[in-house]
């Protein structure tokens, strides 16, 4: 397994001169003691590891669809929430999981566990079964999982169409995709769970409207978004997804392991509708950058990685890509803001 993170012992830090220049950055904001404590925890190099998506990329498009799969029981158990909010997975200390899952009398989760690389089915009446997460193609993980799900009494049909992805393949059809990498899934968790505090802490300073920190399994990232709080303008020929998706303003950000003309793992930041001037606004770090062909700031992970303080970097990131939208996009940022 890779190694834990290991902090330094956590200590309260005064506001003393000892406290790090990166608290300047934020502008018209104290520096918020939990933050800078979080920032020493972890900070420390293995909590930020390298991934190069070369490396992994078999794996990772097996455990997407595998993630998709179980998303999917989700999906079809839960009443729809605002913008798909009962859709996505969650950050846990040893994976992702759908939280509780109502089925009837009864209630379930399904959570991944990358320590014991399992899959663990576990009920509110005591029972608890485990599918094995190893090399296997999408078809088999999908009727064993599926069979899982019949042993402990719960019938559920989904879709078996991949989504978000180019050139689909039917899960049951999956044959290609059947690799499983144990360290590098090992070192994806250690990244969800670095960058699921830091979107913590960052999501704790808004105080208007915003999503909870999510795992969305269609595209494979980990996101977290606020709302203005108006609504949007109609999307002419959007579909019923992204017209739920995108009914108010928003300005989110976010964690992707890469693909497409994207050839690393990256951060993200876009603002929906983008205000006027946005795609041309200075953001910090030095290092991000607006894509204009996913009209998106990307920041690399590797450039956080690197950086003295990857925490600090990409809270810089998350916060002047939001102010970036939120000053152009005339939000009432005096109500929003803590």
């Amino acid at each position: 397994m890779y190694p834990p993170c290991q902090p330094e012992q956590l200590r309260l830090i005064d506001y003393a001169p000892s406290a790090p220049p990166y608290c300047d950055h934020w502008a018209n904001r104290d520096c918020n003691i939990d933050e800078v404590t979080m920032v020493h925890a972890t900070d420390q190099p293995e909590c930020w590891p390298a991934l190069p998506l070369d490396s992994w990329k078999e794996t990772y498009a097996t455990l997407h669809m595998w993630t998709q799969i179980v998303g999917k029981v989700r999906l079809r158990l839960t009443p729809l929430v605002n913008h798909w909010w009962n859709v996505p997975l969650y950050v846990t200390a040893r994976g992702l999981t759908t939280t509780r899952i109502p089925y009837g009398r009864r209630a379930f989760e399904l959570w991944f566990d990358f320590i014991r690389h399992q899959l663990v089915l576990e009920t509110n009446d005591g029972l608890v079964k485990t599918l094995p997460l190893e090399p296997r193609s999408v078809a088999e993980f999908y009727e064993q999982f599926m069979e899982l799900l019949r042993s402990a009494e719960i019938e559920v049909k989904i879709w078996r169409m991949p989504v978000e992805i180019p050139n689909p393949i039917a899960f049951d059809q999956d044959r290609v995709h059947a690799s499983y990498d144990r360290a590098s899934v090992e070192k994806l968790w250690r990244i969800l769970l670095s960058v699921d505090t830091v979107f913590h802490h960052f999501r704790a300073r808004f105080i208007g409207k915003s999503s909870p920190v999510h795992f969305f399994w269609g595209s494979f990232d980990l996101a977290v978004t606020r709302f203005s709080s108006r609504r949007a303008p109609e999307r002419p020929g959007a579909d019923a997804m992204t017209r739920e998706a995108y009914s108010h303003e928003v300005s989110s950000v976010g964690f992707w392991p890469g693909g497409g003309t994207v050839q690393g793992a990256a951060f993200y930041s876009y603002a929906a509708p983008e205000p006027q001037g946005f795609k041309d606004k200075r953001v910090r770090p030095d290092a991000a950058f607006y894509d204009r062909q996913l009209n998106e700031f990307l920041l690399m992970y590797d450039d956080v990685r690197k950086a003295e303080s990857p925490t600090a970097s990409l809270l810089e990131f998350c916060q002047s890509t939001y102010e970036a939208a939120a000053t152009l996009g005339n939000w009432d940022r005096a109500a929003l803001e803590r």
